[in-house]
């Protein structure tokens, strides 16, 4: 079906063997750059389908592959006539590699049978003004030379059938009665239908002519470190190039410095003569100087725009330059770093080598009449890092505000948080039923949208950077606690939870040293709050975290909870406030057990004695709870537990 894309940049995500680059594929075609590849049936209709073309049942010149619809600019607007400006083009690009084209929209062209009674009027009318015959002489009527028009009765009104009623307008129109202002009006009107159809065929050759090119750009195309000149222009100029994704890379570099690549050869045999005199000299002076300039003028322009991304805040780094050098018959790529050594393209990494590869090849095809190319970018930046890929796409915007851009991804780094609307999901959920691209953000398949709950995570994840004090719990229900607690006593006046210091839950005991470990990464205070159960023992026991952290903001419950409870966990600072709260909560009063068996966590005990408990339904019931009351309905001791905590907590945290 349609699938609309945007006006500056759409982004296909899905897994793999979804079908993304395939309708690129076929996108290209709509309209390729010349000398592309084009459709084969044999490679390119669905295999199991391939019968019905090799048994006569299809035709390829009947398989619609690609339509693409396009919208008229205020640029084009401009050359074409009145009541022209909202028509949209349509161009389908067919298996056999032949194409049909219409407009949509438009002034519609007429036929004769829509026109045919007005003429009649017409004719009548000048027959009636018409003066009469002479004696012998013969009188050919409007209406009579009307008549031989229309046998055409069922053509649209274009060509010569469009040129012969305006020459019969013309002779007809001065034998008008100049009083008969009627008939008279009707010329004007009856030729504006006349003009439509080829008046639409006009548009129609002039948006085709301005169709803008398909520039599809894969990650197999590469921009080699070392070329020798003379082989490649031997390759050219026999049309034999035996590795073409290898020698295009090579041939859009040449062509981005200005020089052909015979051209650059015979300069490089020109640095192997030895001059006898100053006038040799000069002579051959002249054209190395001239190879050298535009040599280096690439550089600046290829570092310039590759330190935008690949090192935007720092003159250091792997993109401190480019150099191009050429030797004799060789001409070589290398990467200056900030030690002033330089090393060949093909050693530095292999995400390096992919962003100097595409800039070299989008600027030389820029240059070559693409500046109205629609960009098709396939798996752009795959080989970067995630951080290189946001800077990445930041040039990908900027490419869009010149080139409407469509790309493929499967990286939750090439999709900002503000993009859905930019988002189309493809998936194959059925390889019967073929691709399908969702407008709407939904698929059947999880995997489709990974992707996009990838780059949710990864912003909600960049949220936990805002503070420069964090708290990192075991859990959402410690969360509630410690917060809800805080404010208690807060209110009371005995102790303020510092307001600057961020709780963050990890979900679970494992995960607070990957959160811990994280946060401290980005020069932030880090402080971890552990139960004394197994597993907050074995996870606050880590090397690495007391590495990370320090033994000192390692905080565990067993520190502060009174009695001595063994295997504490937090609710254990709440021991008989939550009794309490589960009696009105479940129905059910642990009171009694709970006085038997001081040294078992509470949480265990409530789990043995009601068989629908649940932490979260407590820790919900606990915080409603803090809502109605004081911290005066605490006990004392969950008082001078939590105060214990929270000021331990300001302490490794101030």
């Amino acid at each position: 079906g349609v699938v609309e894309v945007d006006d500056e940049k759409t982004i296909l995500v899905g897994p793999n063997e979804a079908g993304k680059s395939a309708i690129l594929r076929a996108l290209q075609q709509v309209s390729p750059p010349e000398g592309d590849a084009s459709f084969d049936p044999l490679r390119d209709y669905p295999r199991r389908l391939y019968n019905d073309i090799s048994t006569g049942k299809l035709k390829p010149s009947d398989i619609e592959v690609a339509t693409a619809i396009f919208e008229v600019t205020a640029d084009d607007s401009e050359s074409l006539p009145e009541e022209w400006d909202d028509v949209q083009y349509s161009f389908t690009r067919k298996m056999d590699n032949n194409a049909v084209h219409h407009l949509i929209g438009g002034p519609e062209a007429a036929y004769y049978r829509d026109i045919k009674l007005e003429l009649g009027r017409i004719a009548a009318a000048a027959d009636k003004a018409a003066a009469p015959a002479a004696d012998g002489e013969t009188v050919q009527t409007a209406s009579a030379k009307l008549q031989k028009i229309e046998k055409f009765d069922i053509s649209v009104v274009k060509g010569k059938l469009a040129s012969a009623l305006n020459a019969w307008l013309d002779e007809v129109e001065p034998l008008i009665n100049e009083n008969d202002t009627i008939t008279l009006g009707k010329f004007s009107a009856i030729r504006r239908k006349i003009s439509i159809a080829d008046t639409r065929d006009a548009v129609l050759e002039e948006l085709h002519d301005s169709m803008p090119v398909f520039v599809l750009y894969n990650n197999f195309l590469r921009v080699r470190p070392i070329i020798h000149l003379e082989r490649l222009a031997k390759r050219v100029a026999a049309q034999s190039l035996d590795d073409e994704q290898y020698d295009y890379g090579n041939l859009c570099l040449l062509k981005l410095l200005g020089f052909d690549v015979s051209k650059l050869s015979k300069l490089g045999d020109v640095s192997s003569q030895n001059p006898v005199n100053a006038e040799g000299l000069e002579e051959f002076r002249k054209p190395l100087d001239e190879r050298w300039y535009a040599l280096n003028a690439a550089e600046v322009r290829l570092t310039d725009g590759i330190r935008e991304i690949w090192n935007p805040d720092s003159s250091k780094g792997e993109a401190s330059q480019l150099r191009l050098d050429a030797d004799g018959q060789l001409l070589t790529v290398s990467v200056v770093d900030e030690l002033g050594v330089s090393v060949e393209l093909d050693q530095r990494s292999e995400g390096f080598q992919w962003l100097v590869s595409f800039f070299v090849i989008f600027f030389a095809e820029a240059e070559d009449g693409h500046e109205n190319a629609i960009l098709l970018l396939d798996e752009p930046g795959v080989s970067l890092h995630g951080l290189k890929q946001r800077e990445f796409q930041k040039t990908v915007d900027r490419l869009a505000k010149l080139n409407q851009t469509i790309f493929t991804t499967h990286s939750p780094f090439m999709v900002g948080s503000d993009e859905l609307d930019k988002v189309r999901v493809v998936e194959m959920a059925d390889r019967r039923e073929g691709t399908k691209v969702h407008t709407t953000i939904t698929a059947t398949d999880a995997a489709a949208l990974l992707p996009l709950q990838e780059a949710l995570g990864y912003d909600l994840a960049q949220s936990l950077f805002t503070q420069s004090r964090n708290l990192v719990l075991e859990g959402l229900t410690d969360y509630w606690y410690l917060e809800a607690t805080a404010g208690l006593l807060r209110e009371a006046g005995l102790v303020d939870l510092n307001n600057k210091i961020a709780l963050v839950p990890a979900a679970s005991a494992g995960k607070v040293v990957y959160f811990a470990t994280i946060l401290n990464a980005q020069n932030l205070k880090v402080a971890a709050l552990f139960d004394s159960d197994k597993a907050g023992e074995t996870a606050a026991n880590q090397e690495a975290l007391v590495h990370t952290l320090g033994s000192k903001n390692i905080l565990r419950t067993a520190d502060f909870v009174p009695n001595g409870v063994k295997r504490s966990e937090i609710e254990d600072l709440l021991r008989f406030t939550l009794i309490e709260i589960a009696k009105d909560t479940f129905g059910i009063d642990v009171t009694s057990t709970a006085a038997a068996q001081v040294t078992r966590p509470i949480i265990d005990i409530l789990a043995d004695e009601i068989k629908t408990f649940s932490k979260y339904r407590l820790a919900k019931a606990f915080v409603s709870w803090s809502r109605d009351h004081e911290a005066a309905s605490l006990r004392p001791e969950e008082k001078e537990a939590f105060r214990a905590l929270i000021e331990r907590i300001n302490k490794v945290l101030r």
